[in-house]
């Protein structure tokens, strides 16, 4: 019996020998005088075990046996769990049938000297921008390079999020931040959700030429301009506007689902034995659907502002890389010091000289060319060298040597003395002033 319950027992006896009222009682044990009447009729009838609690001593129902306590911890200690933080491995427990609530398993790996690798830092306070009302209003897109693999290879992480919802929109893994994979994270996005108003980057290279902003008064008043980058003119073939971040901080979205995401994929990864990217983005296509039903939010307005993909827009024809050449009479044109044909059907195709032409460039589709609208497919073309005449060796030229006298040979000027003496004078100053010797 507890001290408070042996405090309670005594304050009853006195009641019942009739040395203490009711009320008084009541007061001193901070209970309402009918509940000092229960008490009292309990222990007359009962004794004191009736202060005791009935589930004093007696397990919860909710508790956690032994064994599944031994057994959680012994999963959490191997790999790859060992790498995943509680709430993670909370999901994980549960998508093997067991369920356990996180406060639960929280003290139990505690107890057990297990912590969460996650580091819990101190929050810093600042105003977080309201997030856009509408699904497609905005769209933040970055990369992060990370040992996915646990191998010490780095490979670069490409993602779409949506401002409004928090949901992910496409992830795409190779080995670096490339054009490529950007291309291939937005094909996830227009074939999944639709055409977005605007997504919002870094200045990054591949978003905006480094010379943008840098065209001086008189550049810009001869109509020079800045070329666009591969990827902002796909962008604008879509009708996408891109707003260029000035810090990291300002695309915060992106930036914390990169943390998310270091912390659960791995250990994602170990769990279904993927070691390579193209395991990897086969299974990120499914592992989506599942992040987005964990961590995505509802929108404001429930209407979308994505945009439907046009059924005359060939997407493999925008998100691919595009350069201009000029045909010659057989519509052949040159491309990294190769020639190609543009044909239709089985021959050259009907385009006139010196027409400009669009090369398309794409892992989809190999090499093609775009002219009026149209895009035609290219073959290897081989052109006829022409044949080189040696011309004769011409007659070699008279080399003219001059005479031993010569002023070439000697440092003396051939001075033509039309007077006798008063000339003769002359010449040894100019010998003198000239050449420094006598004459």
């Amino acid at each position: 019996m507890t001290k408070q319950q042996l405090d309670r027992y005594n304050i009853i006896s006195l009641t019942i020998a009739g040395h203490l009222k009711i009320k008084e009682a009541a007061n001193q044990l901070e209970l309402s005088e009918r509940q000092v009447i229960r008490l009292k009729q309990g222990v007359m009838e009962h004794g004191v075990d009736f202060l005791i609690h009935k589930n004093t001593n007696r397990t919860p129902a909710h508790a956690l046996d032994d064994s599944l306590k031994r057994s959680i911890v012994d999963l959490k200690l191997s790999e790859p769990y060992r790498q995943a933080n509680f709430n993670h491995f909370k999901e994980l427990l549960e998508a093997s049938g067991v369920t356990v609530s996180y406060s639960a398993l929280h003290d139990l790996l505690s107890k057990a000297g297990i912590k969460s690798p996650k580091k819990q830092r101190k929050p810093k306070k600042h105003q977080r921008r309201k997030r856009m009302s509408q699904s497609g209003l905005l769209v933040q897109i970055d990369a992060t390079p990370f040992d996915w693999f646990g191998d010490g290879q780095m490979y670069a992480l490409h993602g779409a999020i949506d401002d409004a919802t928090g949901q992910v929109l496409g992830l795409y893994l190779c080995k670096n931040e490339c054009l490529h994979g950007y291309l291939e994270m937005s094909r996830q996005m227009l074939l999944s959700h639709g055409v977005p108003i605007s997504l919002y980057s870094d200045k990054h290279t591949i978003f905006r030429s480094p010379k943008t902003g840098k065209l001086s008064i008189e550049e810009q008043l001869a109509g020079k301009a800045v070329n666009q980058t591969q990827f902002s003119r796909a962008m604008q073939e879509l009708g996408i506007s891109i707003i260029y971040a000035r810090t990291a901080q300002a695309k915060g979205r992106v930036e914390r689902l990169w943390e998310t995401l270091q912390s659960r994929l791995p250990v994602e990864f170990k769990l279904e034995g993927i070691v390579d990217p193209d395991a990897a983005n086969e299974f990120l296509n499914g592992y989506i659907l599942r992040f987005n039903a964990r961590f995505s939010v509802e929108p404001e307005d429930s209407s979308t502002a994505f945009r439907n993909l046009s059924e005359a827009v060939n997407i493999d024809h925008v998100l691919c890389v595009k350069h201009e050449r000029i045909i010659d009479n057989a519509s052949v044109f040159s491309f990294h010091n190769r020639y190609f044909q543009v044909v239709s059907g089985e021959g050259a195709a009907n385009l006139p000289a010196k027409t400009r032409v669009k090369v398309l460039i794409s892992p989809m589709f190999g090499l093609k060319a775009e002219c009026n609208g149209t895009v035609y497919d290219v073959l290897p073309f081989v052109k006829s060298r022409r044949s080189s005449t040696k011309k004769e060796p011409s007659k070699k030229k008279a080399v003219h040597r001059p005479p031993a006298d010569h002023y070439w040979r000697t440092g003396i000027p051939k001075v033509k003395l039309d007077f006798f003496e008063s000339n003769q004078e002359i010449l040894e100053i100019l010998l003198k002033i000239f050449f420094q010797r006598e004459a």
